[in-house]
C-alpha cells in the first residue's frame, strides 16, 4: 500500500512539474510577443549595427538580439539601480517595470540571425 501512495505522489510531482514547464514556455511566448510592443525605446540603438553613442563619451551599442533573457534582465536592473553607468540606459531602465523588463528580454532572445526586423525600425 506504501508503495502505490509514494508513486502515486512520484507520478503527481511529475505531472506538476512538467505542467509548470509547459506555464513557463506558454509565458516565456507571451512576454516575447509583449515585448515586441515595448522595444520602441531599444531599437532606436540597440537594432543598428555598429552604432556608437557619443553621451556621455563614445561608447559602442551592442545589438542585443539573441543575448539571454537572464542576461538583458540582469543588465537592466543594474542600470536600473545605477550599478552600471550609463545616463541614457539608466533613465530607460529605471521606466521600465520588472514585467517590462521580463518582456523584453524573452522578446530579444528569441531573435536569431534569421530573425525578420522589428516593425517598429
Amino acid at each position: 500500500m506504501k508503495l502505490i501512495r509514494t508513486t502515486s505522489f512520484a507520478a503527481l510531482i511529475g505531472l506538476a512539474l512538467s505542467l509548470s514547464s509547459v506555464s513557463q514556455a506558454e509565458e516565456a511566448k507571451s512576454d516575447a510577443a509583449n515585448g515586441a510592443n515595448k522595444v520602441h525605446l531599444c531599437i532606436g540603438c540597440h537594432a543598428i549595427p555598429g552604432y556608437r553613442s557619443s553621451y556621455p563619451q563614445i561608447y559602442s551599442v551592442p545589438l542585443i538580439g539573441g543575448q539571454t533573457a537572464g542576461y538583458i534582465v540582469s543588465a537592466l536592473q543594474a542600470y536600473k539601480k545605477g550599478e552600471r553607468k550609463h545616463p541614457t540606459m539608466r533613465s530607460i531602465a529605471q521606466s521600465l517595470s520588472d514585467q517590462d523588463m521580463a518582456a523584453i528580454a524573452e522578446y530579444y532572445s528569441a531573435q536569431t540571425t534569421e530573425t525578420k526586423s522589428n516593425k517598429l525600425k
